[in-house]
């Protein structure tokens, strides 16, 4: 029996090897195509997208980016989408080319598209900010949004509104 099990994980490591070279990375919130139909295997994905449509937001389609990099930084998949609502309506109320829906920098940072301001914003907010013991709303709200006593209300009603289901991950 070990002989076998032995065998067996021989045989899964040496083809994981061949299988990881065909295969890049996968978000997590990836959509898995089958003869025309596609199946989500991530309802955040949906309720994102149809929340920001809601809005008629210009971020609609890249609710798939929030979702991945959240997951990648493992901060709560809802946070960056609030953010947005806060400083620009989701997108909608921004300098123009900027991609800055987050208030970046007063408004004033220009990013290269919306997929890389995602991804910055994600990185950014996990190293400068979880990382560095603002792990909640309230103590991101201190450093991301002097001096507004309401920013950290606000973040949280949209992320309530996005989805209410509490989520957990670690920090």
């Amino acid at each position: 029996m070990k002989v076998l099990s032995i065998l067996l994980f021989i045989f899964l490591f040496l083809t994981t090897d061949n299988v990881s070279a065909k295969v890049d990375v996968v978000s997590p919130s990836a959509s898995f195509k089958t003869e025309g139909n596609t199946l989500d295997v991530d309802n955040r994905v949906s309720k994102l997208s149809d929340f920001f449509e809601n809005y008629k937001s210009p971020l609609a389609p890249f609710s798939d980016e929030f979702i991945y990099w959240a997951d990648y930084y493992n901060l709560d998949w809802r946070l960056i989408p609030a953010i947005s609502g806060v400083e620009s309506t989701f997108g909608k109320n921004i300098p123009k080319s900027s991609f800055n829906a987050y208030g970046w920098a007063n408004g004033n940072y220009k990013f290269a598209s919306w997929e890389k301001s995602i991804e910055i914003v994600a990185k950014t907010l996990r190293e400068k900010y979880y990382n560095q013991g603002a792990n909640n709303i309230d103590r991101i709200a201190k450093r991301y949004a002097p001096p507004s006593h309401t920013w950290a209300w606000k973040v949280k009603f949209f992320m309530e509104k996005i989805d209410p289901t509490p989520v957990e991950f670690d920090l």
